[in-house]
């Protein structure tokens, strides 16, 4: 049996306008076969339609919920009426105990709507499962995929066994890494008979471009979003504010926007770090290895970062720390060198790449041939095989 005339829905948690979250499920979008699917929906918090990519799946037919949006101020007193009521009542035990009003909206969505599959596309391994909860309320098959596991962000005490139900009660719990799966799983206390590994889609096909010169010195790029509690560039700055490296040919510099910026300029200037510089985020990777010999990446907590991924596909040496599933894909001395997101052991980490860096560009040779033989080539196709197989099922 075909999934013929279902409908598919799409929770984003990203609560940005556009993520490296939202590629996985947007790009698998192309390998479904439309014509067994009725509808396509997309929910999330705000949805700026003046977003390319969002014009894009706008042509494309799918329609647009917002979860928060924007309230008059009738409509602000009323919801806060509301959920003071929703919490009294949950204080004395008249109705289950909660919370979030996009949650509520979306189970009024939901119920109306009826899909027969929900994909719920978290941050992290458990920003959506209020979401995947409604599903599992309202009796609808639901997939949840996760990003990010952070070990020192744990899940509510309070919140816990309904998030494992839900966990539990997924078709599919998706992680970007084996780490983030096992972190998940220790932190949840039980382990997944419905969990599995999908990659975010790659940008960039392997082809190792030729190696820069060093005429002006080692140039470094630490790429992505400017956000010290997951990105950790403070740590970098710490050590780059440190004699030896300021005495060394070598800078950085970041690449990316992000909530942080302003203040790790004013701690470069603070710190008396001349060998940086900050540049806007970039769409065109080739431009960026094309003048830069390595990837720097001092991150408290990833996924598993595509900018590892990306830099290696072009035939970078990747120093990073060991966050996420970053050492799933990096072997230290052989494509790359890792440490641990603290100054002592990242400053060893960059002080083992230093002392080899004349190696920098057979290793990033190596780094591509390992992309090349490891990673596949369209995890979106997959996923939406994935989802085509469920939608059958139902």
């Amino acid at each position: 049996m075909k999934a013929e005339g279902k409908k598919l829905a799409i929770v984003t948690c990203c609560q940005d306008d556009w993520g490296g979250s939202e590629e996985l499920w947007s790009r698998s979008l192309n390998h479904l076969d439309k014509s067994y699917i009725q509808e396509l929906t997309l929910f999330k918090n705000r949805v700026n339609l003046n977003h390319p990519e969002f014009q894009k799946l706008e042509e494309e037919q799918i329609n647009f919920h917002e979860l928060n949006p924007r309230l008059t101020v009738l409509r602000r007193v009323v919801s806060k009426s509301r959920m003071l009521a929703r919490r009294v009542g949950a204080k004395f035990g008249v109705m289950e105990y909660y919370w979030d009003k996009t949650a509520l909206r979306l189970f009024e969505l939901l119920k109306s709507n009826r899909p027969n599959l929900v994909i719920i596309s978290q941050g992290i391994n458990f920003d959506g499962l209020v979401y995947a909860y409604q599903c599992l309320k309202l009796g609808i098959p639901y997939i949840i995929v996760a990003h990010k596991a952070v070990s020192f962000y744990w899940p509510n005490h309070e919140e816990r066994p309904y998030m494992k139900r839900t966990l539990l009660g997924a078709k599919k719990c998706f992680f970007v890494s084996k780490h983030n799966l096992n972190l998940t799983e220790e932190q949840f206390g039980m382990r997944f008979e419905n969990g599995g590994i999908i990659l975010n889609p790659v940008k960039t096909k392997v082809n190792p471009l030729p190696y820069p010169t060093i005429q002006d010195g080692f140039k470094l790029a630490c790429v992505g979003r400017i956000f010290v509690i997951d990105k950790g560039q403070d740590i970098l700055l710490r050590i780059l504010a440190q004699d030896k490296w300021k005495g060394r040919d070598v800078s950085v510099t970041f690449f990316g926007s992000g909530p942080d910026k302003q203040g790790l300029m004013e701690m470069a200037a603070l710190l008396n770090v001349t060998n940086i510089a900050f540049s806007d985020f970039t769409t065109d990777i080739h431009e960026i290895w094309s003048s830069h010999h390595a990837l720097i990446l001092p991150s408290r907590s990833e996924g598993l970062p595509l900018t590892v991924i990306e830099a290696m596909s072009l035939g970078r040496v990747v120093i990073a720390t060991n966050a996420g599933g970053t050492n799933e894909i990096v072997k230290e001395g052989v494509t790359g060198f890792l440490g641990d997101a603290s100054e002592k052991d990242f400053g060893e980490a960059m002080e083992s790449a230093w002392s080899n860096r004349n190696e920098w560009a057979s290793m990033g040779k190596i780094a591509a041939s390992h992309i090349a033989s490891s990673i596949p080539p369209h995890p979106e196709s997959e996923f939406a095989d994935f989802i085509m197989k469920t939608l059958n099922e139902q």
